[in-house]
């Protein structure tokens, strides 16, 4: 693969304030806030990715993964946060993903803001196939056309640090992050002989 997406990991808080759950009134709800920007970020905002794409990685998308807010039933909660997935393309950026979701949610007259974190940058990789060693090793393992894909590795961080890289191994990231990781031997023994396939055609 010569293409893959890149991981932004968001976390969007929303503040209220807290009352006696007998008189709600009397507060203003985060949760409640916050559930109007979840249903926001799963429709709308969702469309609007799918709306640009990338010839190899398809459109960017969004997740909510976790959400946590109030204390207990009797309170109306005065604060909720949420840790969102935002999957990334080639020439999008950091800040600039930021000030689209600000953006989005401002045109429906909600209010939030980012928490501050400390997650490392995860950003998308784009090789150009055309490079002579990754042309090489394309037609050197009998594939004609480079292919994107859409998890994040670490391969995005050797080309932004001046290795223009490719992902390449054995196994289907289908078993990746499960109870029980495996790969086939067969897989095993493929991607051998076509690495083996690749340095033999450098000498």
């Amino acid at each position: 693969m010569t293409a893959h997406k890149g991981t932004l990991w968001l976390e969007l808080e929303t503040r209220g304030k807290s009352a006696h759950g007998s008189c709600p009134e009397l507060g203003r709800n985060a949760v409640h806030a916050m559930a109007r920007i979840v249903d926001l970020l799963h429709t709308s905002y969702a469309a609007q990715l799918r709306r640009r794409r990338h010839w190899l990685l398809g459109c960017g998308t969004v997740s909510v993964g976790a959400i946590c807010g109030g204390s207990q039933a009797n309170i109306v909660p005065d604060h909720c946060s949420i840790l969102i997935d935002r999957r990334t393309l080639p020439g999008e950026t950091d800040a600039g993903v930021r000030r689209e979701l600000l953006g989005a949610l401002r045109r429906k007259n909600l209010k939030a803001s980012f928490a501050k974190q400390r997650v490392p940058t995860c950003l998308p990789l784009e090789t150009d196939p055309k490079l002579p060693l990754v042309a090489r090793f394309l037609q050197s393992i009998g594939q004609r056309k480079p292919v994107g894909v859409r998890y994040f590795c670490d391969a995005s961080v050797l080309a932004h640090g001046g290795i223009p890289s490719v992902v390449f191994g054995p196994g289907d990231i289908a078993q990746a992050h499960t109870a029980d990781e495996w790969i086939p031997v067969e897989a095993l023994e493929r991607g051998k002989r076509l690495l083996r396939r690749y340095l033999q055609s450098l000498s």
